[in-house]
């Protein structure tokens, strides 16, 4: 399957990520974070998946006072063009089985 690449505001960050399928779920990785990576059985569930992990691990390295690896938001009209999501501060994404 074609890997699609996109980019997600997420809090006062972009977050890049790649959707790829693989054995049967959707992987969302984050290229310039590592730690940062999610996956799900539908492409829905995979985004969702990630903006919550991505929502911790910033939460995480601003108490340790770390480097977060992403770019920060900007207002320009070229971002207008990205796919982006409003993101609760306190958000919990609890799948159901």
């Amino acid at each position: 399957m074609k890997k699609v690449a996109k980019t997600i505001s997420i809090k006062e960050y972009q977050l890049p990520v790649i959707i790829a399928k693989e054995n049967g779920y959707f992987v969302t990785t984050c290229p310039s974070w590592s730690d940062c990576y999610a996956q799900g059985k539908t492409i829905d569930e995979a985004m969702a998946e990630i903006i919550s992990v991505a929502s911790s691990l910033i939460e995480l390295y601003q108490e340790e006072r770390a480097k977060i690896p992403l770019k920060q938001k900007s207002n320009s009209a070229a971002s207008a063009q990205k796919l982006s999501f409003n993101i609760p501060q306190n958000l919990r994404y609890s799948a159901s089985s």
